[in-house]
């Protein structure tokens, strides 16, 4: 009799918690009552109200260790404001993140399912969750070029931007320009080659007097679109980051920009020039204006680009199953948007351990500090190992890979990151087919082979 009561009363809160969201609430709302049911913000917020037995013996490690899993891999904590406050933009990535779990029933865990009742989503609440990220993806995201079928792809196609072109002339000079280096033998191209997916092919670049730097230099194409620069984020314009590297020791190593303004202003034609266009003359501030106005030029779009324009020609069958497998591997939960990436920050190594399994050699400056990314900007441990996730738009041209530059390949590049940012296993053929895909993601301006490839 007991047990017959304890399967009735199983059934009552199983059909009590799962019951699909009212549809006269606002999608946000329904949104909100599915993750609280779920009880995602438990583990996925820094601060939620955990449960009475979290403190109990083997209970606080098993919770403690479900929090950080879920903190690593999803931080809702802007996703709840959002859902409380109609009027904040969600983020591109946690539209796609929670796309995934609706999707594919990722979450959560089948151990903390078994133990809360309910947790598990009903059809009724997928459905929820997927009406609201498409809402919000075609709201926010879409790009008006998109075509009807490809409205809520989490890919969208790039668009060039409105520029000053006096300045973009300046702005061209001055990143070809020697003079901003400390010994004039240095440029910002040295680094971030056109020709070569703008970046330079090194696994660290190289500065004044041969020295190198620590990590690897990420492509000047289409930075624009990044919502921050550099790998850990330090700069949050075009403008900062080119403020950067020319009093970096290691780079440019000038000691100020005082003395790149007394080389440029002796330049008697430059320095007329440039006064035609910004009339407070040569300063820090101008020239790295300059310099970001040039760099929001470097927009390379592909055929993929054409693809999701609705030319269902402009990519072969190949390169078409090689993107619905970069879908389904979760590379489209990061890469992102116009750009493909450059939208977040992101836990490097979420599965097993790459640092302790890397074989190559790095430098002691990656090893000490570039390795724990947004941690040498925030102090905090919760960055630790968190990076910008990098752009694959010309990903073919833009080896070696990682923030370590230590993959040569590409292919390899793809099966590491399957291996250590999801669950999933992939097949070999499986990982050709995405590196056939990645190929069309080139810009038709600057298509070339990586010969490691």
């Amino acid at each position: 009799m007991s047990v017959l009561v304890l399967i009735i009363g199983y059934i009552a809160a199983y059909r009590i918690t799962n019951q699909a969201p009212s549809d006269q609430l606002t999608l946000n709302r329904q949104v909100s009552k599915v993750l609280e049911t779920g009880g995602c913000m438990m583990c996925h917020t820094p601060s939620a109200h955990l449960p009475f037995y979290a403190s109990w013996p083997i209970a606080d490690k098993l919770i403690s260790q479900d929090v950080k899993m879920g903190m690593d891999a999803f931080d809702m904590t802007y996703l709840g404001l959002c859902l409380k406050n109609n009027e904040l933009r969600p983020n591109e990535v946690d539209i796609a993140k929670l796309e995934n779990v609706a999707q594919n029933a990722t979450m959560p865990p089948i151990q903390y399912a078994a133990v809360h009742l309910g947790a598990s989503l009903v059809p009724d609440e997928a459905n929820a969750l997927l009406a609201w990220t498409k809402r919000n993806r075609i709201v926010y995201y879409t790009s008006p070029l998109t075509s009807k079928d490809m409205m809520n792809e989490p890919l969208q196609p790039i668009t060039y931007v409105k520029v000053d072109t006096a300045k973009v002339e300046l702005g061209e000079d001055l990143f070809n320009d020697l003079r901003l280096s400390a010994d004039s033998t240095i440029s910002c191209a040295s680094c971030h080659g056109l020709k070569t997916g703008g970046v330079d092919n090194k696994q660290y670049s190289e500065g004044i007097r041969g020295q190198k730097g620590g990590i690897n230099a990420p492509s000047v194409y289409n930075a624009y679109f990044n919502f921050v620069q550099f790998w850990d984020g330090r700069a949050l314009t075009l403008a900062q980051q080119a403020a950067g590297p020319p009093l970096n020791p290691v780079e440019m190593g000038c000691e100020s920009f005082a003395e790149i303004i007394e080389r440029l202003e002796a330049d008697k034609e430059f320095s007329s020039r440039f006064k035609a266009v910004y009339p407070e003359g040569i300063t820090e501030l101008t020239i790295t204006d300059a310099i970001a106005e040039y760099e929001k030029t470097l927009i390379t779009p592909s055929r993929f680009d054409a693809y999701l324009r609705g030319d269902s020609c402009a990519l072969t069958a190949s390169e078409i199953q090689g993107y619905e497998l970069f879908k389904k591997f979760d590379c489209a939960i990061c890469h992102v948007g116009k750009n493909i990436g450059g939208q977040s920050y992101e836990k490097f190594s979420l599965q097993g351990d790459y640092y302790s399994d890397r074989t190559h050699r790095v430098s002691d400056a990656t090893l000490n500090v570039e390795d724990n990314g947004r941690y040498k900007q925030t102090g905090l441990d919760y960055d630790k190992n968190r990076f910008k996730v990098p752009s694959l738009r010309n990903v073919a041209l833009t080896y070696p890979y990682m923030h370590d530059g230590t993959i040569q390949n590409l292919s390899e590049a793809v099966s590491k990151m399957v291996l250590y940012q999801t669950v999933k296993k992939i097949r070999f053929s499986d990982t050709d087919k995405i590196v056939i895909f990645l190929h069309a993601l080139t810009g038709d301006s600057i298509a070339t082979k990586n010969p490691a490839e």
